[in-house]
């Protein structure tokens, strides 16, 4: 295997991601698992963007990055004190969470294993304008995203109102 830059950034932000991404799991304090989870959707946008989907990368970066994660802390911040702990898991549910996850390596391994990658020759981004992105990110047809973008917005929308009708209960 040749080992030139992008191999050696892929393996950076991949290792930056599974850092990060237990450091959010296994911290105690929900500021700060909300912060590393914010460092994994900043790594994951690398990823896209060393992929050459740059309209995929400033999407991640904008609406998950830049907005949910906002809205994660607002919402910590709202329901529970600045200096609030999340309490010790107790043994059962750590030995299901760790069978849970050994069961998944498995059947990741067992899928990678047994695939057969094809190597593609043609690594050129394929870039496609603004207007189509739109018309079928709003468009109700066949292939359209209307409803999903709908069903977030909304989703969202609940989101915030309860936050807020718990922060207002104190």
């Amino acid at each position: 295997m040749e080992i030139n830059l992008e191999t050696v950034v892929f393996y950076f932000l991949a290792a930056f991601i599974t850092v990060f991404s237990i450091l959010t799991v296994t911290t105690h304090r929900m500021v700060r698992s909300a912060t590393y989870l914010l460092f994994v959707l900043f790594g994951t946008a690398g990823i896209y963007f060393l992929l050459g989907y740059t309209f995929l990368g400033s999407v991640q970066i904008m609406v998950y990055a830049g907005g949910i994660v906002v809205l994660y802390v607002f919402s910590i911040l709202l329901t529970s004190g600045e200096g609030d702990i999340v309490d010790k898991l107790k043994r059962s549910k750590f030995f299901a969470g760790l069978g849970a996850t050994v069961g998944g390596a498995i059947i990741v391994l067992f899928i990678t294993l047994n695939h057969t990658f094809i190597a593609t020759t043609d690594i050129a981004p394929l870039e496609i304008n603004i207007k189509t992105i739109g018309y079928h990110m709003l468009s109700s047809e066949k292939y359209g995203y209307l409803l999903p973008f709908e069903a977030v917005s909304i989703l969202l929308l609940a989101c915030i109102v309860g936050g807020l009708l718990i922060a207002r209960k104190r």
